[in-house]
C-alpha cells in the first residue's frame, strides 16, 4: 500500500522535488499538493518577460495541471492549509476539509518584504513576486505614467526594465549607492547604472523612503531628506522573506527559516522542508540552483537513500539585466590576505576582477564579458590552485584553461 506525502507548495521547488521523487521511487506515494496561488508550478524567475511582454503566462507554467494529472497527483490549486495536526498527521484547509499524510513536505517558498512605511498599504503599492502583481503592473501601466521601484537589486531592475517596455517612466530609489551591491562592487555597480541610464532607466541612489504620499492612490514618495517624487505607482523590490507561517502553526524550530537537518527533516518526526523556506546550517538561499539541490536530496531521503544529504551549497549569479551580462561568485571584497586581479576595458563596459587567496580563487565579479565564469566558478567551488594560469585568468576569450594546463605539465 503506498504512503500518503503531501506537499504544501507547487512552486518551482515543490514540483521539481515531485519530478525527481517520481523518478527514484514512482510507486511509493500517493502524492496530494495544495498550493495557494490559482494554478500549478511556473518558472517565477520568467515574471519579467511577461511584464515585458515578451512572453504569456503559458509560456512559463512548468508543472500546469495537465502535469499533476497524467501523473496521478492530486492537485488543490487556491487551497491555503490553515492548521496541522501533526499527533494526527492531518492537514486542514480553508474549507475546513482533512486530508491524512504519512509524510509531509513544505515548500511554500518566501513573501515579498514591504517597507512598513506611512502609506504602504495604499492601491498602487505592489510587490513583484507572482502572476496577480505582474497583473497588476500591467493594468497600471495602460492608465498611468509614472512608476517607482523601490530597490536596486535584480529583481528591482528587472521590474524597472519591463515598466520602461510598457511605456512607463520609471525611477528606481536604491537605499545603497550601488546597484546589485550583494552582487556587484563600486565598479561593476556604476558601469550597470550607467548602461541602464543609456535606456531611460532613472535613478534615486542612496535615498531611503519615508513615506508613500496619496490619499485614495499613489500620488508620490518622499525621502527622508525631504525630497519628494512623484508616480502613480510603487513597486517593492526590496527582498523577501522565508515563508514560515506553516512552520510557525506546527511550532516547528524556526530561526530565520524552517530549520532543517542535512536530510532536510524538521525538528517533527514526518515532517520536512525545501526552497527559500528553509534554513540549513545557518543559510537561507533565494537562488534556484542550490533549491534544486535540496530537491534532489529530498527525493532521495524519500525514496530510502539513508545516505542522501544535502551540505549547503556554493551560491553563484550568472545573469542578463536586461541584456547587460553580469557574473559574481564568493567573497569579491579584497583583504590584506588576499590578491585582486582586474582586467577592465571601461571604453567597451568590460570590468574583470578574481580574486585569490593562497592561489585559490575565493570570489570573483565580472560585468560586460563573462567568459570563462563557469570554470572560474568550478575552481572556486572545488578550491582548486591556479597559480599555472594566474597571468591569463582575468582575460576572458583569451583564456583557455586546458591549454594552459597542459602547458604547465610540459
Amino acid at each position: 500500500m503506498k504512503q500518503k506525502l503531501i506537499v504544501i507548495g507547487s512552486g518551482m521547488v515543490g514540483a521539481r522535488f515531485i519530478e525527481k521523487l517520481l523518478a527514484t521511487a514512482p510507486n511509493e506515494y500517493d502524492i496530494t499538493v495544495f498550493n495557494k496561488e490559482p494554478r500549478g508550478g511556473y518558472n517565477r524567475i520568467m515574471l519579467s518577460p511577461v511584464l515585458a511582454g515578451e512572453k504569456a503566462l503559458s509560456d512559463i507554467m512548468t508543472h500546469g495541471e495537465a502535469w499533476f494529472e497524467a501523473r496521478k497527483i492530486h492537485l488543490h490549486t487556491a487551497t491555503p492549509i490553515v492548521a496541522v495536526d501533526k499527533q494526527a498527521q492531518v492537514v486542514t484547509t480553508d474549507s475546513g476539509k482533512t486530508y491524512a499524510y504519512d509524510k509531509l513536505v513544505i515548500a511554500t517558498g518566501s513573501t515579498p518584504f514591504i517597507i512598513p512605511v506611512p502609506g504602504h498599504k495604499l492601491p498602487g503599492v505592489v510587490a513583484f513576486r507572482d502572476v496577480q502583481d505582474v497583473d497588476s503592473m500591467i493594468e497600471a501601466s495602460k492608465l498611468k505614467k509614472k512608476a517607482v521601484v523601490i530597490g536596486g537589486g535584480l529583481l528591482g531592475l528587472e521590474a524597472a526594465n519591463g515598466l520602461m517596455k510598457l511605456g512607463m517612466d520609471v525611477t528606481v530609489v536604491h537605499l545603497e549607492n550601488i546597484l546589485m551591491n550583494m552582487q556587484m562592487d563600486e565598479i561593476s555597480g556604476q558601469l550597470l547604472q550607467k548602461s541602464l541610464e543609456s535606456n531611460g532607466m532613472k535613478f534615486a541612489m542612496g535615498a531611503q523612503t519615508q513615506r508613500i504620499l496619496g490619499e485614495q492612490f499613489v500620488t508620490g514618495i518622499e525621502f527622508a531628506s525631504g525630497e519628494v517624487i512623484d508616480t502613480d505607482l510603487v513597486v517593492m523590490a526590496v527582498g523577501i522573506r522565508p515563508n514560515i507561517a506553516v512552520g510557525q502553526k506546527l511550532g516547528l524550530d524556526i530561526n530565520r527559516g524552517i530549520l532543517v537537518n542535512d536530510q532536510l527533516e524538521t525538528s517533527e518526526p514526518n515532517i520536512y522542508s525545501l526552497g527559500e523556506c528553509v534554513e540549513h546550517r545557518g543559510q537561507v538561499y533565494g537562488l534556484v540552483a542550490p533549491l534544486y539541490e535540496q530537491a534532489e536530496v529530498l527525493a532521495n531521503v524519500l525514496a530510502g537513500n539513508h545516505s542522501a544529504a544535502y551540505e549547503g551549497s556554493f551560491v553563484s549569479t550568472k545573469l542578463k539585466v536586461t541584456g547587460i551580462s553580469l557574473f559574481s561568485a564568493g567573497d569579491f571584497t579584497c583583504s590584506e590576505d588576499s590578491e585582486s586581479l582586474v582586467y577592465e576595458d571601461l571604453s567597451q563596459n568590460i570590468y574583470r576582477k578574481i580574486i585569490l587567496k593562497d592561489n585559490k580563487i575565493k570570489g570573483a565579479v565580472m560585468f560586460g564579458n563573462v567568459t570563462g565564469s563557469n570554470w572560474v566558478f568550478d575552481q572556486l567551488v572545488n578550491q582548486a590552485d591556479v597559480s599555472a594560469y594566474r597571468d591569463t585568468l582575468v582575460f576572458g576569450d583569451g583564456f583557455q584553461p586546458s591549454q594552459h594546463i597542459n602547458e604547465a605539465k610540459d
